[in-house]
C-alpha cells in the first residue's frame, strides 16, 4: 500500500533521517549500498570527451 503525505521539504528530510537512525549499523550499511547500487541505475547524460583524440606534450622547465 502507498502512502501520500503532503509535508515539506525540512519535514521530509527529518523523517527520512529519522527512519535511518532507527536501522542497525548493519542495516544502515545495506540500505547505504543498496542506494549506492540504484545510483548507478540512474539514467545519465554520457559526456563526450573532446580531448580524446588530441595528445599533449608536456615540457618541464624545471630541469
Amino acid at each position: 500500500m502507498m502512502e501520500i503525505r503532503f509535508q515539506t521539504k525540512q519535514e521530509s528530510n527529518k523523517r527520512q533521517q529519522e527512519d535511518f537512525l532507527k536501522l542497525s549499523k548493519v542495516e544502515r550499511i545495506y540500505s547505504f549500498l543498496r542506494l549506492m547500487e540504484r545510483v548507478n541505475q540512474f539514467p545519465v547524460k554520457n559526456k563526450v570527451n573532446k580531448n580524446k583524440d588530441n595528445f599533449l606534450t608536456v615540457i618541464d622547465r624545471n630541469k
